[in-house]
């Protein structure tokens, strides 16, 4: 419901669509896009952008700009979401197949669910949770165990490495961003984040050394359409769906998107970059979605009322 309205039919589909098919399609095209941009620099230029623009659309409807004490939480939050979270996988991408970096990144429910219980004095998680966390990170421990395991090498250790840095933390801004106010309006406070991330990925980037490839850079038609991409529909439309998504259905419903993108991340992947689709990729796959499905089945039971 909105308002006292029922959520449109055609809405809830479409929002669906753009959180399994959009969201999924951007590893590829961050794939594509730090294949000839520094991952840094991309990544922060591209959060700037979709950040400001969520700023100014929220202060063209009317709503107030935030006091200066809001934006030290967003700075934070957006270390965690951004800077660690995107940048993480951004320059993940560099050294790992898109794919694979889907399903890496597929645990973050997993760091969400131990972050949780860390918050609540480490009470036990029921059963299912626990399963579900052992068996993605045992997915997790298939993708990068060295050795031609089962067919296909083991996943690059760096990469694999930060994108589980990453995962971690965008499930630790997820758990903190309750407990930090920011701003009453959603699109106001999501532009925050976006402009604070964007703005310390761009400082990271240069203190990497990443501003010393501009002088030399070749963008790339297809960098440019993938960043195009990833700023229209990864951040703004993406977003715009999710937050519809949280107000008319169950947030265990829209989290579903955490085992679906990455299935579309390895066809993706497959059909268009041509990346190899091995029995160690497609039993990892299996492993990791599953224990994610177990803890996702588990919030959705908790959200059921009583009989």
């Amino acid at each position: 419901m909105i308002d006292g309205r029922p959520a449109s039919r055609a809405g809830v589909f479409w929002s669906f669509a753009a959180i399994y098919i959009v969201w999924g399609s951007t590893y590829l095209a961050i794939r594509v896009m730090v294949a000839s941009v520094p991952p840094f620099l991309a990544a922060g230029s591209r959060f700037l952008v979709a950040g400001g623009m969520l700023y100014a659309a929220a202060r063209w409807r009317g709503v107030p700009a935030p006091p200066r004490r809001r934006w030290g939480p967003a700075f934070f939050l957006g270390a965690l979401f951004f800077l660690v979270g995107n940048g993480g996988l951004s320059w993940a991408e560099t050294r790992v197949p898109s794919g694979l970096a889907a399903l890496l990144a597929a645990t973050s429910p997993l760091f969400t669910m131990i972050f949780m219980s860390a918050r609540d004095g480490w009470a036990r998680p029921p059963l299912r949770q626990v399963l579900g966390i052992v068996a993605g990170l045992s997915g997790v421990a298939l993708l990068v165990a060295p050795g031609e395991l089962i067919g296909g090498a083991h996943a690059d250790l760096a990469g694999a490495g930060a994108i589980t840095l990453a995962a971690a933390g965008w499930a630790a801004g997820s758990v903190t961003s309750h407990a930090l106010p920011l701003h009453s309006s959603p699109v106001m406070a999501t532009g925050m984040k976006m402009m604070t991330g964007g703005t310390l990925l761009l400082l990271f980037g240069l203190l990497v050394g990443e501003g010393g490839r501009i002088a030399t850079l070749t963008l790339e038609p297809q960098a440019v359409l993938a960043w195009v991409y990833l700023v229209t529909f990864g951040s703004l439309i993406g977003f715009s769906a999710f937050t519809y998504l949280l107000r008319v259905t169950t947030p265990a419903k829209t989290s579903t998107s955490a085992y679906i993108n990455p299935l579309v991340a390895v066809a993706l992947g497959w059909a268009i970059l041509n990346e190899p689709v091995t029995p160690r990729t497609l039993l990892a796959a299996a492993v990791i979605i599953g224990g994610v499905m177990l803890i996702q089945w588990t919030a959705e039971l908790d959200e059921k009322p009583e009989p």
